[in-house]
């Protein structure tokens, strides 16, 4: 991640627990726990991949029981050079995930995906993830229709969640549903919208 680090493995550790990026809280509607990421609060600058899997490990694996359960992973306000880990760590870390903890993953909410996440997904999703990881993404172009499948009054959403959602609707072009006109063929991600979808055609 950043090999400037200065705070020991134990202070990481207490960081990314105090900023809550990682939080296990609230039943999807088929009644299983749900996994709440919240990108913009981690901090990938300041925290190593050791103390990153040490932290899975201990504080939200550990705490997932042999049991399926979701992830429900809020993109918003993500930043590459203060929040992305980068490839190489996004893999490393992903290879730690005990095989019992992925075969009980059941769906990977993605709230606001943005474009160039949708294409590094695409370009790069099968290669970093195997088992199938990747064809369980559901992505989720506003909080509203995230309630379609998680329940509402049992997961926190920060507000600049909700205030990026009001965003969007005043600003279509700025809409972070822009994908193909199909989007299974290949086999792609699934999106859970509403909203108008528009075509990558009009970009390239």
């Amino acid at each position: 991640m950043n090999s400037l680090l200065t705070l020991p493995l134990s202070g990481q550790e207490h960081l990314i627990e105090k900023l809550e990026a990682f939080k296990i809280e609230g039943r999807d509607k088929k009644g299983h726990k749900v996994l709440r990421i919240i990108g913009r609060l981690f901090p990938a600058r300041l925290v190593s991949t050791e103390a990153f899997q040490k932290y899975l490990g201990e504080k939200i694996f550990a705490n997932l029981e042999e049991r399926p359960f979701s992830v429900v992973y809020v993109h918003t306000g993500v930043q590459r050079a203060e929040n992305f880990p980068g490839i190489s760590t996004l893999r490393s870390i992903y290879e730690a995930i005990p095989t019992n903890i992925r075969k009980n993953l059941e769906a990977v909410y993605f709230v606001h995906p943005g474009l160039q996440a949708r294409l590094f997904l695409a370009t790069f999703g099968r290669l970093i993830f195997s088992g199938g990881l990747y064809w369980k993404l559901k992505y989720v172009n506003r909080v509203e229709f995230l309630w379609d499948h998680v329940r509402r009054n049992e997961i926190e959403i920060p507000e600049f969640v909700y205030e990026h959602d009001e965003e969007l609707e005043y600003r279509p072009f700025m809409d972070y549903g822009l994908e193909s006109d199909h989007p299974r063929v290949n086999g792609a991600p699934s999106v859970d919208s509403q909203v108008p979808i528009y075509s990558l055609r009009c970009i390239a």
